[in-house]
């Protein structure tokens, strides 16, 4: 069951029920019920293009016609089954509720994550780093947040010095999501989709940040899904709440 929530887990803005150029969906991976809640909201939106978070470029341009118009066909064009992210089957309804969309991937590719702790993070970014404020350090008080963040997220189990690191891939993927919405709306001219992890959705320091920076002009909607029970970090202009799903405790591993 899906529920609107009560009351936001943070600070909420309040804006108008629909976006007029961008609509962010953020998401638990691997919660089937997030899925369906984008896929209504991209069907009710009928966007222009979609920028997925799971696909690269290549990837995405991968997408026909032909291919969108089977699951197994699709899903095979696009390598699902080797990218790690979850069954096919719960993105696929996003495609087809929109089915003439033009999609866009902006996923970092896993070599390119693994190079921004030698290279840096300003050398891994497709596009003009300093426009998007990558050659810029964070404020020290959201670095320390965000670090801490990441050690939680990684079971307390990664080593102190790579956590940096992790915080550049993580900015660097939120400026390539926002790089992808630049592109779609010059291209096709809007409105555009979002779909991607809550953690990039996020209004305060996600993809909405980069875009206010570099396209102010555009109006943005941003949704933040979250499951009974669980804290959703962040702000954003709706909070829909769904039941959790029964996953294994990750941090088993590490024990």
């Amino acid at each position: 069951m899906i529920r609107v929530a009560a009351f936001l887990f943070t600070a909420v803005l309040s804006l108008p029920a629909a976006a007029q150029d961008v609509l962010i969906l953020g998401e638990i991976h691997d919660n089937p019920m997030h899925h369906a809640l984008q896929a209504e909201r991209v069907d009710e939106l009928q966007p222009a293009a979609i920028v997925f978070e799971m696909l690269t470029p290549d990837q995405a341009s991968a997408v026909t016609p032909e291919n969108r118009s089977s699951k197994e066909k699709l899903a095979a064009a696009l390598k699902w089954g080797e990218s790690g992210w979850p069954d096919f089957s719960m993105y696929y309804p996003i495609f087809g509720a929109a089915p003439d969309a033009k999609i866009y991937g902006a996923q970092v590719p896993r070599d390119v994550a693994r190079g921004v702790r030698d290279a840096g993070l300003a050398h891994g970014f497709s596009g003009n780093a300093a426009l998007y404020g990558l050659s810029e350090p964070l404020p020290e008080s959201q670095q320390i947040k965000r670090e801490a963040m990441q050690m939680a997220a990684h079971c307390d189990a990664l080593p102190e010095e790579l956590l940096p690191a992790m915080v550049d891939i993580q900015r660097l993927r939120d400026a390539e999501l926002a790089r992808a919405v630049v592109s779609a709306m010059r291209t096709t001219g809007g409105p555009v989709a979002v779909i991607t992890g809550n953690g990039h959705a996020r209004r305060d320091w996600g993809v909405p940040s980069y875009l206010q920076r570099v396209a102010p002009e555009l109006d943005l909607l941003v949704i933040g899904q979250a499951e009974v029970g669980r804290t959703i970090h962040g702000t954003f202009d709706e909070v829909v709440t769904a039941d959790p799903v029964d996953r294994p405790d990750p941090c088993a591993a590490f024990q």
